[in-house]
């Protein structure tokens, strides 16, 4: 009988990729005075962690339905502990971009083979609420993120967040080899070039991928872009922390509300649609917003943020739980291709996003976009679940 893994270290690994590039976040402003590099330079270190983490997907996907779920979920945490311990001790801008580069490599491997071993013990419904309870999750990773990145930068700058994040990787890496059961019960022979062609002749893969990078720029575009706007306002790198907390319990609000309306048996279409709804809405909040104050001290940009990572959190568990079922008998493989194709789109966005410099237009963008493709979706109706 399949082993079914602790909730508690699945629900750690989803989290962690997005910690390790929410700490990232407040030491930007750091990382281009200590290096003497423009603001628009320091933001592309985080398109570059997405193109990267994008070939990550796909080459820790792949192996998990190759070698097995947990030797994979190893290498991958080893590979990214060894690349934080590089940006640690570099003095080389070139350098802590590739390490970087090699650090969102390895730590793929929390999302890809994560997500492949819930959908290798979970299905239907019972998935959708577990998705949802890992989104819950998610939303607190902005606030440890943020906030500790925010602490970390103030006491020493951004060496402290690489050791801090090298420490955690050595944590992360004894507790897979001592708790992780291997959930593949069997190896299935990885006909990628069939795949990959399926899967892209496959409207529902092409809306769902596009859904969760739209929501994920959106997110993501904050943290690349809100240092330097609080910068703009005479604020610094741990006052911007301190936003991650706003943004974390809303995203807590979004993944709690999904959770209701799932138990309440409201379609899954009807959540995404209102999903759309509260991002093009608070897109249009910050866009009129930012870079005003409200009493001086906190942004007011921040009350339509919180709209848009409330959207994040009812949108992404309904997406991921139902854009792979008629790909469940290479739920790694598929998972890879799905990743690849999202996070590609993830880091282009982010990259237009650091050129642009304006976090209201690109919400703007990812609003209206989202909203077009949820209706598209919900024209076209569910996917056709085979094995």
């Amino acid at each position: 009988m399949r082993k079914a893994p602790s909730m508690w270290l699945m629900l750690v690994m989803l989290m962690f990729p997005q910690i390790v590039e929410t700490i990232y976040s407040p030491a930007l402003g750091n990382l281009a005075d200590t290096f003497a590099v423009s603001d628009t330079q320091a933001a592309q270190t985080l398109s570059v962690y997405f193109l990267a983490f994008a070939l990550g997907v796909v080459v820790w996907g792949i192996a998990a339905d190759k070698w097995g779920r947990r030797p994979t979920m190893l290498v991958g945490l080893a590979l990214y502990a060894a690349a934080a311990a590089v940006a640690m001790c570099t003095d080389s801008f070139t350098v802590i971009m590739l390490a970087r580069a090699a650090s969102a490599f390895g730590i793929a491997v929390g999302s890809v083979v994560t997500q492949t071993m819930l959908r290798d013990t979970y299905s239907g419904e019972s998935l959708a609420k577990v998705f949802s309870l890992m989104g819950m999750g998610i939303a607190i990773s902005p606030v440890v993120g943020l906030f500790l990145g925010g602490q970390l930068v103030d006491a020493g700058g951004y060496t402290f967040v690489f050791a801090t994040l090298l420490f955690m990787a050595a944590g992360l890496w004894l507790c897979n080899a001592t708790l992780l059961p291997e959930t593949q019960t069997e190896k299935q022979p990885v006909q990628l070039m069939s795949l990959g062609k399926r899967m892209l002749n496959d409207p529902h893969i092409w809306r769902s991928a596009g859904l969760v990078a739209l929501y994920n720029i959106a997110l993501f575009s904050y943290y690349q872009l809100g240092p330097f706007v609080f910068a703009s306002m005479g604020l610094d790198a741990e006052q911007f922390g301190y936003s991650g907390v706003v943004l974390g319990v809303s995203t807590l609000v979004g993944s709690y509300l999904n959770r209701w309306l799932l138990s309440r048996q409201i379609a899954i279409q009807t959540i995404l649609g209102g999903a759309s709804v509260l991002l093009l809405v608070g897109a249009i909040g910050v866009f009129a917003t930012e870079g005003m104050r409200l009493f001086n001290t906190v942004p007011l940009m921040l009350l339509p943020m919180m709209l848009v990572v409330i959207a994040f959190g009812l949108a992404i568990p309904n997406v991921l739980s139902r854009a792979l079922t008629a790909y469940a008998k290479q739920a790694g493989s598929a998972g890879a291709i799905l990743g690849l194709m999202y996070y590609l789109m993830i880091g282009v966005g982010l990259m237009l996003a650091g050129n642009l410099q304006d976090l209201g237009v690109s919400l703007i963008f990812c609003g209206i976009t989202a909203f077009m493709v949820t209706l598209s979706r919900s024209k076209a109706g569910a996917p056709v679940t085979t094995s």
